[in-house]
């Protein structure tokens, strides 16, 4: 036990939850820890108007637990908007575990951070996201029922990565309508940077379209195997924003656009898996905007996966998951001609047909 208990002067000076920038009128934030397994946790719920808030757990190395509370909060929150614009009668949360995944990820982790879960009562349901597997979400079902992803012998949905990289897919090709004027992808030069499991299969996709695709990751290895099985070039100069592309398709960690980068990058369309793409939504999303880029909005376009694990809380097959992931092409376009009408950006565009109808449901329209 320690008695370095803060005074409340110095107490004062620690930036509370309320104070941080990416704090957004979230109704819950949970706080978990347990010694034994070495957990440390955070799980944010934002909204649960619609319905109960689902968003995945990531288990990432941050440098600071400040850090961790940034990112749970800005992914709750985005989880809200992916929900409300996709049409989902569920809200939005998201989970971090603070640690490396490769080397401290263990069985009774997972066990007691689902216990944990389990505590809300079903406010949040949890899922994967990045560090985590399937297999992870099994074990969590071990504990509690509030989660998805869980594995298809069991019930589950399964990995929801191959529909969020259909998703994605379907808002590029529609953000390149929008652009070019056609979805047509052949001989477009496109960047992917990260290649994970969503990154790898949207690079199958556009593969099969006849397109330059160049991919970009910090696994070494993994860029030498996939480069290999679709024969795309890889990314191996200093900065990915000097390199020439028609579009650029960020699939790994969020705010790769802001003030540097977006002066730099040379693609028309941008559109990608990777979360909170924008380091700053408003100033960002009106710079790219200004620069006559094509943002599809990044929640808006990775629903599929949210999407895919919604089947596990109500009952729809197979086909409904992938008429409603295609129909993300659709609402991709309506955002860009909402955006175009109102002198909005794309983002903004999306973000207010997502509150409009959280503000409806508020009022008991159903929509």
């Amino acid at each position: 036990m320690t008695s370095e208990i803060l005074e409340k002067k110095d107490l004062i000076k620690a930036d509370p939850v309320f104070g941080q920038l990416s704090f957004n009128d979230h109704e819950q934030v949970v706080f978990c820890q347990d010694k034994d397994t070495g957990l440390k946790a955070i799980i944010g719920i934002h909204n649960t108007v619609l319905g109960p808030a689902l968003g995945g757990t990531r288990m990432w190395s941050y440098q600071s637990e400040w850090d961790a509370l940034n990112d749970v909060l800005r992914l709750s929150r985005g989880m809200t908007y992916k929900a409300a614009i996709t049409g989902l009668n569920l809200g939005g949360g998201k989970a971090v575990i603070i640690g490396d995944a490769k080397t401290q990820k263990t069985p009774e982790l997972m066990k007691r951070f689902g216990e944990f879960v389990h505590t809300l009562g079903g406010k949040y349901y949890t899922a994967e996201d990045v560090g985590m597997d399937t297999a992870d979400m099994d074990l969590v079902r071990t504990v509690t029922p509030f989660v998805t992803g869980i594995s298809e012998e069991i019930g589950g949905a399964g990995n929801p990565s191959p529909i969020t990289a259909y998703g994605v897919y379907m808002g590029l090709k529609a953000a390149a309508k929008y652009q070019f004027g056609t979805d047509d992808l052949r001989g477009k030069k496109i960047l992917v940077q990260g290649i994970g499991h969503v990154g790898e299969t949207l690079v199958d996709y556009l593969a099969k379209e006849d397109t330059n695709i160049v991919i970009s990751d910090i696994n070494e290895e993994r860029l030498e195997v996939v480069s290999k099985k679709y024969n795309t070039t890889i990314f191996r100069g200093v900065d990915i924003f000097d390199e020439d592309m028609d579009i650029y398709a960020p699939c790994a960690l969020g705010a790769t656009l802001n003030d540097v980068s977006i002066t730099k990058l040379k693609a028309k369309v941008v559109a990608g898996a990777a979360n909170n793409q924008l380091a700053d939504e408003t100033r960002h999303g009106a710079m790219l905007k200004d620069s006559g880029i094509a943002y599809a909005p990044d929640f808006l376009i990775n629903a599929g996966g949210i999407i895919n694990v919604y089947t596990e809380l109500e009952s729809h097959d197979r086909d409904w998951i992938i008429k409603t992931t295609e129909n993300i092409y659709n609402t991709t376009l309506d955002i860009f001609k909402h955006a175009e009408v109102n002198g909005y950006t794309s983002h903004q565009s999306a973000l207010s047909i997502a509150q409009q109808r959280i503000d409806d449901r508020k009022k008991g329209i159903k929509k």
